[in-house]
């Protein structure tokens, strides 16, 4: 049982992963995203525009990483190279997102709601993968 909830747990923090990447280097340049990410003007907005671009796809990959873990994992059975790799990845990818919620969180106090928002799911696949 803890495997399953671990990996929907790995899943939706892929989602949400998806989302940040799309808010950041899809859609920055509407002001409905910059806002939320604390940027107050256009001015400010167009010149993180490529930090923001790059920090998308840093989000990507992580989703993409946990993706390719979880698939890894449900396709080989205890103990194989698969469940291997796949755990592997998945511990990887989940424990880079919660250490990036720490990041975010030593940026300052305002930063904490966003914080726990990314990287509580993350965070509880982690434990739960570990006990799976």
């Amino acid at each position: 049982m803890p495997a399953i909830v671990a990996t929907v747990l790995a899943a939706l923090a892929a989602l949400l992963h998806v989302y940040i990447f799309v808010m950041e280097s899809v859609q920055w340049t509407t002001p409905r995203v910059w806002r939320r990410f604390g940027v107050t003007d256009q001015e400010t907005a167009d010149a993180i525009r490529p930090m923001a671009y790059n920090q998308g796809f840093y989000n990507l990959f992580l989703a993409i990483g946990a993706t390719i873990g979880i698939v890894l994992f449900w396709a080989g059975g205890t103990g194989t190279a698969a469940d291997v790799a796949g755990r592997t990845l998945m511990l990887f990818t989940l424990g880079s997102m919660a250490a990036a919620a720490l990041v975010l969180i030593s940026s300052g106090r305002r930063y904490v709601g966003a914080a726990l928002l990314q990287g509580t799911l993350p965070l509880l696949g982690f434990v739960l993968l570990l006990f799976a």
